[in-house]
């Protein structure tokens, strides 16, 4: 039973890239920012951004959480999960309104990674020895 709980914040964590993506292209279209261009209105950058810099955190993000979940425990990877969650949303919101507000979300979501991976490299080390 516990051992759904890292797959249902997998599946949440990319419905939320999807949703950036989304915005993203959305905002190519609203300000006209043609393919393969990456530069136009600011507020497109934004987003392309936000886009760009929620699959970099993924790429750790995930492996993290799993590796945690099997070592450590489901239950809190799960929540240190939802957490990375809440923290890139923070992100996401704060860089659309302005670029210099994104900090708070941004080290949110790192810390959340970074306790994931540490607890899972913590956790492996103890099975091995």
């Amino acid at each position: 039973m516990l051992s759904n709980f890292p797959a249902l914040v997998t599946v949440l964590a990319l419905l939320l890239y999807v949703g950036v993506f989304v915005a993203a292209g959305r905002a190519r279209g609203r300000y006209g920012v043609e393919a393969p261009a990456v530069t136009g209105a600011p507020e497109f950058e934004r987003a392309l951004r936000v886009q760009q810099n929620t699959i970099e955190q993924l790429i750790w993000f995930l492996p993290a959480l799993w590796l945690f979940a099997s070592y450590v425990s489901p239950l809190w990877g799960s929540l240190i999960g939802l957490v990375w969650i809440a923290g890139r949303i923070y992100y996401a919101v704060s860089y659309y309104r302005d670029p210099a507000t994104r900090e708070p979300g941004f080290i949110i979501g790192f810390v959340a990674s970074g306790v994931l991976l540490i607890g899972a490299l913590v956790g492996i080390l103890i099975r091995l020895f």
